[in-house]
């Protein structure tokens, strides 16, 4: 059924900054909601049962004679991870009235091999050591196995697309392939530079996460045949969803609840990357505090205590206060994309995830 506008009332934050003193000093934010917070429940209710096809689908399209490929590939895949991708394609084509065939399926488990794909590939060039609390494939297989089987699943979502056989999906998805790479090397190029902007911060962050959510979500419209002003509504949800995803990211590295995500606190920092958090303290500071970001940053000569300063400059200058006020205001134009559907029950559910995506701060 096609889902008309509906005008969501914005809640208001709370920011509440508590400090911890040794390693799991971070940032606790809670939201003044007059609802309860969020979660993907509804959204995993309505597309559960195609969701248990995409997940044999992916088991059937891993298998090789080569047995590290599926060993390494199935690692990764059972560490977890809540597939929103693939269920924005779901939801996405059964919001658009979708119901002729499997094409959503192949499509959906296409969208989850570019991600899984990238995972490996970014835990090879981050040098990671644990991917959602367990050992990443790099760390158990080797680097260069596991950059091979990232190149072995780009080949096995490509393989989709053409069974697919539609030119649009294939020019959605291999276009989000190669944005998605541009980024990492854009983020590559922009680690440790001190006196990178905003601007040059979120067309980063569109191109390495927020185009597949974008990509992920129109296909679903491209299935169903619907008219070009759903497919591009559809895309700007699934932009602005990515970058509310990614900068909330970004603000967790800094915060104590990073722990309960499986993931130390301060990965980012250690590593020299340039987050909308440290770009607005580094602005805002003084010349001593630029000074003490372009040492730990740029030059990577950083000491036990760094970290905790690093946060508390962040705290000073409100930094990350104002980067989740940038995700509130990238999931209200997410919110408004919407408003051309008609009200139904997975409407809500994309309105939720916008809230699930910010209140992981809490």
């Amino acid at each position: 059924m096609l889902c008309s506008l509906q005008i969501a009332h914005s809640s208001s934050i709370t920011a509440i900054i508590k400090e911890r003193r040794g390693k799991d000093l971070g940032i606790v934010v809670s939201f003044d909601n007059d609802r309860t917070q969020k979660s993907l429940d509804p959204l995993e209710d309505i597309v559960v049962s195609d969701l248990a096809e995409v997940n044999r689908l992916i088991l059937r399209k891993m298998d090789s004679p080569v047995s590290l490929i599926p060993q390494l590939a199935g690692h990764i895949i059972a560490a977890g991870g809540k597939r929103l991708r693939p269920m924005l394609t779901l939801a996405s084509a059964q919001m658009c009235g979708y119901t002729s065939g499997q094409r959503h399926i192949a499509l959906a488990a296409c969208v989850e091999f570019i991600h899984t794909a990238t995972l490996l590939h970014d835990d090879v060039v981050d040098e990671s050591l644990l991917r959602r609390g367990q050992a990443s494939a790099n760390d158990i297989f080797g680097n260069k196995s596991s950059v091979l089987v990232g190149d072995f699943l780009f080949s096995r979502a490509f393989e989709l697309m053409v069974e697919d056989g539609s030119l649009d999906v294939l020019r959605i998805l291999s276009h989000a392939s190669a944005v998605i790479a541009e980024g990492e090397i854009m983020q590559l190029a922009t680690t440790n530079d001190t006196e990178t902007g905003e601007t040059t911060y979120l067309d980063v962050i569109k191109g390495k996460t927020a185009q597949l959510f974008a990509a992920a979500c129109r296909v679903g419209a491209v299935v169903a045949s619907r008219p070009r002003v759903e497919e591009e509504a559809l895309e700007t949800y699934g932009m602005n969803l990515g970058i509310v995803f990614q900068l909330i990211d970004d603000v967790l590295d800094y915060s104590a609840e990073q722990m309960k995500l499986g993931k130390t606190v301060g990965d980012d920092f250690r590593e020299g990357k340039i987050t909308l958090p440290v770009i607005l303290a580094f602005r805002r500071g003084d010349e001593q505090e630029r000074a003490f970001w372009r040492r730990t940053l740029q030059d990577q000569i950083q000491s036990s205590d760094d970290l905790e300063h690093a946060i508390k400059l962040m705290v000073q200058h409100n930094a990350i206060t104002d980067t989740i006020k940038r995700a509130r205001h990238y999931g209200s134009i997410a919110r408004d994309s919407l408003g051309i559907f008609k009200d139904c029950q997975i409407k809500h559910a994309f309105h939720d995830m916008i809230d699930f995506c910010i209140e992981r701060v809490h």
